[in-house]
């Protein structure tokens, strides 16, 4: 489906991102990985991937606070495999604390990474996709575009801000080929979701059943995690041929969450 094409994921060295990776790639794209670890680790995740794939993949290591890392990477690209065709901006991070206590320097990280890193590599990849008349842009937000939770300042004003993105982004573009969209999920099951749970329950001295049903999962009617691979069919979706009228949308995959 995806054959000739070529897509950036960021922040896809693990969990979402990965999981959206593997999915074009067996969809026949070209793959731009991206993210922060270990240097023999993320060599060993791009090997696997394109050795389980059969797929062209290569690794950058933008850092998305960045603009001109930003910018170096969609470059990497464009000399590695010609154009980027799909740009998926998934890169984020997070911090707890309430608004009176949330450090200055977290707050402009958020911000830098969750949201403006998304606008700038937008503006790069536009010019390109307009002249081809044909791309996708997929903004991974989170239920956290939509609604809010105490004490996640920074990333609940930078996913709303991800989903106004996503909007004037469609409506500039429409008329070309092109669509964007966000993915807002709920709670995902993902190796750094397993990592809290763990922690959680040994803060609290309670079962991890408790803490995925009482803490985690308590505000997901159907009470289960979202699955990596359902993120990844519904973004596959997105760049196929009968996704090509769906543009500006945000797309909750939430349990219900925001039904409430």
């Amino acid at each position: 489906m995806l054959q000739g094409k070529t897509a950036i994921i960021t922040g896809s060295t693990s969990g979402i991102g990965l999981g959206i990776a593997e999915a074009f790639a067996r969809s026949g794209a070209n793959i731009v990985l991206n993210g922060f670890g270990d240097a023999m680790q993320i060599e060993k995740i791009r090997a696997d991937l394109a050795a389980r794939t059969n797929a062209r993949v290569v690794y950058s290591p933008a850092d998305m606070s960045k603009p001109k890392a930003i910018e170096q990477m969609v470059r990497q690209t464009t000399d590695a495999f010609g154009a980027v065709d799909i740009m998926v901006n998934n890169a984020g991070i997070q911090h707890v604390a309430p608004i009176e206590e949330f450090p200055e320097e977290k707050w402009e990280a958020i911000l830098a990474i969750n949201l403006s890193s998304a606008f700038h590599a937008t503006k790069l990849v536009l010019p390109n996709m307009r002249r081809k008349g044909w791309g996708r842009l997929i903004n991974v937000a989170s239920a956290h575009a939509l609604v809010a939770s105490p004490y996640k300042a920074g990333y609940v004003a930078a996913k709303h801000g991800v989903l106004g993105l996503t909007k004037v982004t469609a409506l500039e573009t429409a008329e070309d080929g092109i669509t964007c969209n966000a993915i807002c999920p709920g709670y995902v099951r993902t190796p750094l979701v397993e990592q809290q749970i763990d922690d959680q329950a040994r803060a609290h001295g309670i079962p991890r059943d408790k803490v995925i049903s009482d803490v985690l999962l308590q505000r997901q009617p159907n009470k289960r995690f979202v699955e990596v691979a359902e993120l990844a069919a519904l973004a596959l979706f997105l760049c196929s041929d009968n996704g090509a009228s769906v543009t500006g949308a945000a797309l909750p995959m939430d349990g219900g969450w925001t039904a409430q």
